[in-house]
């Protein structure tokens, strides 16, 4: 792996938000690297589900991974409407507006685009702080994410791609090329440079016993623009194609907390706690979370890890229904519609010998070797005269360069 060198010193804050234990997960090496190099000051911003205990409170991952929380910014949803989402939106915009000028970051960085990520983006641009975001240029036509992440992109003044077709729509959506890189997917990257657990320490980990290709890794959140169903109704077809495979364990996370994400949790609590196959668990965690993929028979449901990460572990995916359209894909992905003859049938096919035979190739288009090195030196030689030009300064007087 290439030595991180930057140009010249580097004395800089780069504050990290994280408001999922998904994008932690990818964003948890970035930090690491981050905090190993001299002149550096990482902070880190958790907001959203990171500090609701009905989501698991996975703020202690952050502080078990040995990082400081250096701010938290509470946001809470009355209801399931999108009214009560953009009211959570305000409320994390007025805790950012108190926090972030707090922290005095040079640079915050934000990942992908869920509701959380474009108010804490929206409020570093008016308050003058450069933003990196990463994971921009994608598409997932069946989400209200899709019309966020380019919300997000346009707000942002250095960009990290997953794949080179993003960096060159993110390109085109900007008008120019400058500080726009494709790097390749953390979460690719984590897979290749992360220690994994071996099925009988994840099986101690987990309390429950698995034998590797014997089970199932399923996933199953909301899909916002779907207007054919409700998201319950969605699910429990995932639920029933499940009930026909007998012979295989599953392993059951939560959904995000989108809207529609509460008849999600009802409906897999009441299925799991009558079937003892089943382990039900709200997070996983990044390495418990890629362990369980790397020995499942197959990931299934409509989670975007399904596309991005798990073909690098050379394990078959079932992307169930509209919510990742559109995204750029390696062979081992299937696709398939939302009704449980359709999943039934995908799933006979994904445990096939021929597409077994095929995933374990680990053909994948967000693999780049270099991924936290190349995002970091970014990050550290970011030339601040690209944001004075544009009327983006540091808080607290000091620029880089």
């Amino acid at each position: 792996m290439t030595t991180i060198n930057p140009k010249f010193p580097i004395r800089r804050r780069i504050c990290i938000a994280t408001s999922t234990r998904a994008d932690w997960g990818l964003l948890y090496p970035l930090a690491k690297a981050l905090r190993q190099t001299d002149g550096v000051e990482v902070q880190i911003l958790a907001t959203n589900m990171h500090l609701m205990e009905e989501y698991g409170m996975t703020v202690r991952e952050i502080e078990e991974a040995g990082f400081e929380v250096s701010a938290r910014v509470r946001m809470r949803c009355e209801d399931e409407t999108a009214r009560a989402r953009v009211k959570a939106m305000a409320q994390c915009m007025e805790g950012c507006a108190e926090e972030l000028p707090r922290l005095q970051p040079d640079i915050l960085v934000v990942l992908g685009d869920r509701y959380e990520m474009l108010a804490v983006a929206s409020t570093a641009a008016v308050l003058g702080i450069p933003i990196a975001h990463i994971a921009g240029g994608e598409t997932s036509e069946g989400a209200i994410d899709d019309r966020l992440r380019h919300a997000i992109t346009q707000l942002s003044t250095l960009h990290f791609t997953a794949a080179e077709p993003y960096r060159e729509r993110v390109a085109q959506m900007l008008g120019t090329d400058k500080n726009v890189y494709n790097c390749g997917a953390l979460g690719v990257w984590n897979i290749a440079n992360q220690p994994l657990m071996s099925i009988e320490e994840l099986s101690q980990s987990l309390g429950f016993e698995l034998e590797a290709g014997k089970y199932f890794v399923a996933t199953f959140h909301p899909a916002t623009l779907d207007t054919g169903a409700t998201p319950a109704h969605r699910c429990q077809a995932m639920l029933d194609a499940l009930d026909r495979c007998p012979d295989y364990k599953v392993i059951l996370t939560y959904p995000n907390n989108d809207t529609g994400s509460e008849e999600i949790i009802q409906a897999i609590n009441q299925w799991a706690q009558s079937r003892p196959r089943v382990l039900l668990i709200k997070s996983l965690g990044m390495i418990r979370y890629l362990s369980a993929a790397k020995n499942a028979a197959a990931v299934i449901g409509n989670s975007s890890s399904g596309i991005v990460e798990v073909p690098s572990l050379g394990v078959p995916t079932i992307d169930i229904g509209i919510r990742q359209k559109g995204r750029l894909c390696g062979p081992s992905v299937l696709h398939c519609g939302d009704t449980s003859d359709d999943i039934a049938n995908t799933i006979a096919t994904a445990l096939s010998p021929q597409h077994q035979a095929l995933s374990h190739l680990k053909q994948n288009p967000y693999h780049h070797p270099e991924t936290v090195t190349q995002i970091t030196n970014h990050l550290l030689t970011f030339n601040s005269e690209y944001s004075k030009n544009h009327g983006l300064h540091g808080l607290h007087g000091y620029h880089p360069a």
